[in-house]
């Protein structure tokens, strides 16, 4: 129903944020850009971009399109390599932070690897800030991360969250008391985040558990030990949110972030990265 031609180049759109950037990334001219998105436009029967004279923003039409058009060139790019026999090969060496672990990501990569059999890949699972620090230093492909949204913007931003507080339904927290905190050992943006967000808000605080691993941070909640700071969409059923009962200062937001190694081979690195930007990444909860 939809060309493959007019959703990789809406997609560019979507991801520049520009026609003109768009044109740049597929080497082609603005005015065929343009023609492009009003053809998968009239296709959809739907305004699918809103632009003014300085920015290009999605509608929420265009967000849901961006969705479909990363899933059907994903379903293209893997049905033309089964039947054409071109599929990939070689090494992929992908880190993801822990916490990001706990998505529907584990499913992703199950996926990535029955449809790319040939691709070795090896998983890295640890700190975005120990990862960050391999990407750069040539020793992994590709890697998930979290990063605050005032960091440079070097890959793809997959989806923002809020960071919250969390604890359990029984917690209790004496507010004459400085606050017990449950945290990832340094250096980490969520330990980062929550000192500084109860620095400034004059709130004394103690570490009750120091932790490497999202399992430990998980557990050490579960026990009562404290509180922990944790993306909102990814709070698991039994915890909850505990910022208001206990007058915790507001956090800020946190991106989940892909990036890429330049020297890394292009056509696995661009069909995981496919492949997590085109399916969502939550469960249902």
């Amino acid at each position: 129903m939809y060309d493959p031609v007019l959703l990789a180049t809406f997609l560019a759109v979507a991801e520049t944020r520009s026609f003109t950037g768009a044109a740049t990334r597929l080497g082609l001219s603005q005015p065929t850009v343009s023609q492009h998105v009003r053809k998968l436009e009239k296709a959809a029967g739907r305004q699918l971009v809103s632009r003014d004279t300085r920015d290009v923003h999605l509608t929420d039409n265009g967000d849901a399109m961006a969705g479909f058009a990363r899933t059907i060139l994903a379903a293209h790019t893997a049905a033309s390599s089964y039947f054409t026999g071109s599929a990939m090969r070689g090494r992929l060496r992908f880190g993801t932070a822990d916490d990001l672990a706990i998505t529907e990501l584990p499913r992703i990569l199950r996926h990535f690897r029955q449809l790319n059999p040939e691709v070795n890949l090896e998983l890295t699972v640890g700190q975005s800030a120990p990862l960050y620090r391999r990407l750069k230093a040539g020793q992994l492909d590709l890697i998930f991360i979290k990063q605050s949204p005032d960091a440079p913007t070097e890959g793809t931003r997959v989806s923002r969250d809020s960071m919250v507080w969390i604890g359990q339904e029984q917690t209790v927290i004496d507010p004459e008391q400085p606050v017990p905190l449950i945290t990832y050992q340094g250096p980490s943006i969520s330990r980062q985040m929550s000192i500084a967000a109860l620095e400034e808000a004059g709130r004394t605080w103690r570490i009750t558990c120091n932790t490497r691993e999202v399992s430990g941070v998980l557990a050490a909640v579960r026990a009562g030990l404290g509180v922990a700071i944790f993306p909102q969409t990814l709070i698991p059923g039994d915890l909850m949110r505990v910022s208001q009962r206990f007058a915790l200062p507001e956090l800020g937001a946190v991106d989940f972030t892909l990036l890429s190694n330049p020297l890394a081979a292009p056509d696995p690195v661009a069909a995981l990265t496919q492949a997590i930007v085109g399916r969502p990444l939550l469960a249902r909860r």
